[in-house]
């Protein structure tokens, strides 16, 4: 299977698999505007906020490479693909952020807005949040949909990230 078919794959399954989250719900236009979200973590071991332009250069750039999956993070991530009014997403975000500190150094934990980065929700298939992507360092990602327990979340980042 060439690598175009794999990556075309990987869309459609990802898309596939985020259906029975959040679908679509409408939001209102103010609620967005007034978090602030910025690109950067302020404070340590924090969920990262990342647009487009930042995970073309830290996780991965399918626009120069769309053939063939090339993670370009230094450590295993998870990128957690929400909006600030899905329910489950705010559910999820507090276990985010204590994995995020307690695994500090071993992973990346990553937050892109749906709503901010719509090209970036449509080129990956998101149709329903919250979609977690899990990006081991040398494998291919695996898509989670669903608002996943820390428990749950924290066993994967142990059998898929960090390989224990």
């Amino acid at each position: 299977m060439n690598s175009k078919r794999i990556f075309t794959l990987l869309v459609l399954v990802i898309g596939f698999t985020t259906l029975i989250s959040c679908k679509g719900q409408a939001k209102n236009s103010n609620d967005a505007t007034a978090t602030g979200k910025e690109t950067t973590a302020t404070q340590a071991n924090a969920p990262i906020h990342i647009t487009k332009e930042d995970f073309l250069k830290k996780v991965y750039d399918y626009e120069a490479n769309p053939n063939e999956w090339k993670y370009l993070g230094d450590k295993p991530a998870i990128i957690d693909f929400y909006a600030d009014w899905c329910g489950p997403c705010r559910m999820i975000a507090p276990s985010l952020e204590q994995l995020a500190k307690e695994y500090a150094g071993q992973i990346t934990v990553y937050k892109i807005d749906v709503d901010k980065e719509t090209d970036l929700a449509r080129d990956f298939a998101i149709q329903g949040i919250p979609a977690l992507l899990f990006i081991p360092m040398k494998e291919k990602p695996q898509m989670s949909q669903g608002a996943l327990s820390k428990e749950q979340l924290k066993e994967n980042i142990e059998s898929i990230l960090l390989k224990k």
